[in-house]
């Protein structure tokens, strides 16, 4: 077992015991925010014929040659196509077809002319400007070409690759299954949040927290309750957990006090300890193991703090557990937005929310970043990484940071 390792070290170990879960069929209207488990290759073109992007007319270009303002080109009308029909006629010398946005081109035609740009009435249209082979057709393919990869494996279904599947008939897609995660709070001065907490007792915050995270990431959050500082009431919970879910998330009893009991209590139910403890803060305060290939991810009864690890060492693998390709966080450069006196001794993570400041993106850091401060958290989407040995930090500092 790993002490007190870097928030990075941390992450690969956890990455290194987690595979994606499992795999269904889901019917596509329920797909959205689901990871495709299947690469997507186009099956057939789309469009799957050459059609007009606009109500118009279409014409051979070689008719239009000689037209102008002095010497307009009149053609004869021979049907009129709308979307979904097939057209009956050919193009020829001297004609032209009405063709409405969607509509096929009809075989001859090599161009389409808007009908704001001629002078039309129901047999006949005049042109007063040549119009090139080739100009306002939409050919087939154009959009995706069969063969293509629009998408693959670990892709997370967003409104594009639904549409995208839609087009490609593909109703029912195989998509990873989401993760079950137990999420477990410890702790005897705990109460649910719909409860008046008497004298000595805190609202459970840390479930509601954790259950949104979970869900943001693609993981479906079973709720154990509380249990008490107990190591057989933890140990009980935590087994029901892993023979029910994929993965297990506590909150508290992670130190190293008299009631710090989670560690004793995953001892107790055979988990692995991975490692005690990240070189990080906040958010220090952690237990981590595995059993039989499920992770436990013991983080600190400190909301904040409990946040940050998540965050930061949790994420990746549970978001791997998703079937996600892209499970680490997006690395950016932030630009503090306002100054940080403390110094960081530790690795430090800030937590702030990207603004636009004189066209500049900037991140501005909420007023406290202490571990206990949930309040702090709404609302933000950067967390930025302060290297160890780090001084207090004045605005305009840049910063390594990732998107939440």
């Amino acid at each position: 077992m790993l002490e007190n390792p870097c928030f990075e070290r941390a992450c690969d170990l956890l990455l290194s015991q987690v595979s994606a879960v499992g795999m269904e069929q889901v019917p596509l209207s329920e797909c959205g925010g689901r990871v495709l488990a299947q690469d997507l290759i186009a099956q057939e073109n789309v469009p799957a014929f050459d059609r007009s992007p606009y109500d118009g007319y279409a014409v051979r270009a070689e008719d239009t040659v000689l037209a102008s303002k002095e010497h307009p080109v009149t053609l004869q009308i021979l049907e009129e196509i709308p979307a979904g029909a097939v057209p009956t006629k050919e193009v020829l010398a001297g004609t032209a077809a009405k063709v409405l946005t969607g509509a096929p081109i009809p075989k001859v035609a090599d161009a389409v002319i808007m009908y704001e740009k001629t002078v039309f009435t129901d047999e006949t249209v005049t042109l007063f400007a040549p119009v090139k082979s080739g100009s306002n057709i939409v050919r087939t393919g154009e959009d995706i070409s069969k063969g293509a990869v629009l998408a693959r494996s670990g892709t997370v279904v967003d409104p594009g690759l639904a549409g995208t599947l839609a087009a490609q008939g593909e109703a029912m897609p195989l998509v990873y299954r989401k993760p079950k995660v137990a999420l477990l709070s410890t702790g005897s001065e705990l109460v649910e949040a719909d409860a008046a907490p008497g004298a000595g007792k805190i609202r459970n915050s840390n479930r509601y927290m954790l259950e949104a995270a979970l869900k943001q990431i693609g993981c479906e959050p079973v709720y154990l309750g509380i249990a008490g500082d107990s190591v057989a009431d933890i140990s009980a919970r935590l087994n029901e957990g892993l023979s029910e879910c994929d993965a297990v998330v506590t909150t508290g009893g992670v130190s190293v006090g008299d009631y710090d009991l989670t560690p004793a209590a995953m001892g107790a139910s055979g988990v692995e300890m991975l490692f005690r403890g990240v070189d990080m803060k906040p958010g220090m305060a952690c237990a981590y193991g595995v059993k039989a290939g499920k992770l436990i991810c013991g983080l600190s009864g400190n909301p904040a703090s409990s946040l940050t690890n998540f965050y930061a060492v949790a994420l990746p693998a549970l978001r791997k557990l998703t079937g996600q390709n892209e499970y680490l966080p997006q690395e950016i450069k932030v630009t503090l937005s306002n100054g940080f006196t403390k110094k960081s001794p530790k690795t430090r993570f800030l937590r702030g929310r990207l603004e636009l400041e004189d066209g500049v993106v900037c991140m501005k850091l909420p007023k406290d970043q202490g571990n206990i401060v949930l309040s702090s958290t709404i609302g933000c989407n950067v967390m930025a990484v302060v290297p160890a040995g780090s001084g207090p930090l004045e605005a305009g500092t840049v910063l390594k940071g990732f998107l939440l």
